[in-house]
């Protein structure tokens, strides 16, 4: 049973930060999960939304991260000494320790996460809710484990798995029964649910026979 960080130890640190990441690996995550956008000069930045907050005069406002350098975005604390990281500082910090799972958000992402993602050491694996970025990355690394978000209950999973090449499908836990369990083992694929953050979900879900639970504490994950 693999054991996701979902967006590092967001209960504890602010999520999709180097703090966040490092806490769930000390927690006992086996792998972190983080989202990806770009910079408008091309940086991979791991942020959850499109946009970010950033004092201007006496004001925040909001700014949206392409239309931002990467050089101004590192400098966006969202706590006290807690600054926006790229994805290559994500890779430098996980290293060896885990697998970091990309979310790849927003447009032309993939080319740029991908390129980051193959100048390192760190097993990586990436996912959207965008089935078109992850065909995407299918050309551009093959190799790379890839997988399909899910909000709603598929009603096709497997056909939805092929058209995209992939073999990691992530639902919502409470979209996961026996069904979908069973056409996505039988096609070689894996299910991932995300965010668990119950023990009695947790277990649920492991008797269902999930292969992966993504949560924002790793403590409330059965290992």
């Amino acid at each position: 049973m693999e054991r996701i960080g979902h967006r590092g130890a967001p209960r504890e640190f602010p999520e999709n930060s180097l703090p966040s990441f490092e806490r769930a690996l000390v927690r006992g995550a086996n792998a972190v999960e983080l989202d990806v956008h770009v910079s408008a000069d091309g940086v991979p930045v791991v942020h959850h939304d499109p946009d970010i907050s950033v004092r201007m005069d006496d004001r925040r406002v909001r700014r949206p991260l392409t239309s931002m350098t990467w050089k101004e975005i590192a400098r966006v604390e969202v706590a006290a000494d807690v600054f926006v990281p790229s994805l290559e500082q994500v890779l430098d910090l996980v290293s060896t320790r885990g697998t970091v799972y990309v979310e790849l958000k927003g447009r032309g992402v993939a080319d740029r996460a991908i390129d980051v993602i193959n100048s390192s050491r760190t097993r990586c694996a990436v996912h959207s809710f965008d089935h078109s970025s992850i065909e995407r990355a299918s050309k551009l690394a093959p190799s790379l484990r890839r997988g399909i978000l899910f909000e709603k209950y598929p009603p096709d999973v497997v056909r939805a798995m092929r058209e995209a090449s992939a073999l990691d499908v992530w639902p919502h836990w409470e979209l996961v029964d026996a069904a979908l369990m069973t056409k996505v083992h039988a096609a070689g694929g894996r299910v991932i649910a995300w965010t668990v953050n119950t023990a009695t979900a947790a277990e649920h879900l492991v008797r269902l026979g999930v292969d992966a639970l993504c949560g924002d504490d790793v403590r409330l994950l059965p290992a």
